[in-house]
């Protein structure tokens, strides 16, 4: 099953430092059009993200999803056009075993960052990142893989995940 969830308002709180009545206000990702690819992820908050900034924006959403897909996230288009807003990742992965891994409930944050010149204000509920969820293919010779993500960001780099 393909979905977005909010986080648990304990997780969004511990994650924020925003009230239960920040994590009523938001809803979870949305198309725009009927022929949008793209979710729209929005700001909790008002922020201000100045030149040369950089910073880390919790979204309060988890998402799940079917084998063999995997949600990409993306600058909003307009951001980088008008304002060289960037993701400092340049694409986010999000793996289907991120969500309710046992360190953030599969938490998605993104990393932004303003390369323009003039500073950016955004207001809660602004659209900051899209989602895609997409098809990806593996090898017909792949050995099998029996390890487990047990935690969140950068938790598949972990040594004990690899044998």
């Amino acid at each position: 099953m393909r979905k977005f969830e909010k986080i648990s308002l304990k997780q969004f709180i511990k994650d924020t430092k925003l009230t239960k009545k920040e994590y009523e206000l938001y809803s979870i990702p949305k198309r725009s059009t009927k022929y949008s690819a793209g979710y729209d992820f929005m700001a909790l908050e008002d922020f201000t993200l100045n030149p040369n900034e950089i910073k880390l924006i919790p979204t309060g959403i988890k998402a799940d999803m079917n084998e063999n897909e995997v949600l990409m996230l993306y600058i909003r288009s307009s951001l980088g056009f008008k304002y060289n807003i960037r993701m400092c990742n340049q694409t986010g992965i999000i793996d289907k075993d991120y969500y309710n891994n046992e360190d953030n409930e599969g938490h998605i944050f993104v990393k932004i960052q303003n390369e323009g010149i003039k500073p950016k204000m955004f207001k809660r509920g602004e659209n900051i990142v899209q989602g895609i969820f997409l098809n990806y293919l593996t090898t017909d010779n792949e050995e099998k893989i029996e390890n487990k993500r047990t935690g969140g960001i950068g938790s598949t780099n972990k040594e004990e995940n690899h044998g």
